[in-house]
């Protein structure tokens, strides 16, 4: 009996001494792979792009009274490019663009006065913006607004002419107010929908103390590349 009881000791001490040497033996388990880190995607950085889309308002005038019913509304073709930088904080994204548009906002004749028949032209237009938008992610939501300028051209039908004026085209200052969503399709390709309200204040015509400027909305879409 005592020989049993000293075998199964003996028998015991070897598994034990065989499980200690196995726990020492290196581990065959590969390295420990670090998490991938997905960045967020993120607004800031600097864009440029291109536009198109479709403007329609009205001939704002002063003096003769009657000038302002030369003209009809104003509708028709805008497009160009725009650059800006983004800088994001949270959620919250500041915004600085800038943008030309060549146009043909065209306001024909309505009226025929003292045998008098015009129309007026905005010919291109651009404006110098600031941006704050809120992201969710992808999608920023935003509002727009900064200072507006364009060309203006008065024209007069054939054979008119006003101090030896037929026409008359001017560079007009003024601002401009909007909102817009854009749209993240990649971490480079953004597209956006945006309104935009735009004020040509007005200047004198033909020499004269009459005035006339442009107030029109722009509706448009746009394409930027985002570096």
């Amino acid at each position: 009996m005592k020989k049993i009881l000293l075998s199964g000791v003996a028998a015991l001490g070897i598994v034990a001494a065989g499980a200690a040497s196995a726990a020492d033996l290196p581990s065959r388990k590969g390295p420990v792979v670090a998490p991938v880190y997905v960045p967020a995607f993120t607004w800031t950085g600097f864009y440029v792009g291109a536009n198109a889309g479709y403007g329609f308002g009205k001939v704002k005038s002063r003096g003769w009274n009657a000038v302002g019913t030369l003209f009809g509304d104003t509708d028709g073709f805008v497009g160009g490019g725009q650059i800006g930088y983004n800088y994001q904080v949270g959620q919250a994204v500041f915004g600085l663009e800038a943008d030309f548009q060549g146009a043909d906002l065209k306001a024909g004749p309505s009226w025929a006065g003292f045998g008098v028949v015009g129309n007026s032209k905005v010919e291109w237009f651009g404006t110098v913006r600031g941006r704050i938008g809120y992201a969710f992610d992808r999608f920023l939501p935003y509002v727009t607004g900064g200072y507006a300028y364009g060309n203006v051209k008065t024209t007069l039908a054939p054979g008119l002419g006003i101090n030896g004026f037929n026409g008359d085209s001017n560079t007009h200052s003024g601002w401009t107010v909007g909102a817009g969503l854009e749209y993240a399709i990649t971490d480079n390709l953004t597209v956006r929908g945006e309104y935009l309200y735009v004020d040509l204040d007005k200047k004198s015509i033909f020499g004269t103390a009459a005035k006339v400027g442009h107030e029109f909305s722009v509706v448009r879409a746009g394409l930027n590349y985002k570096f």
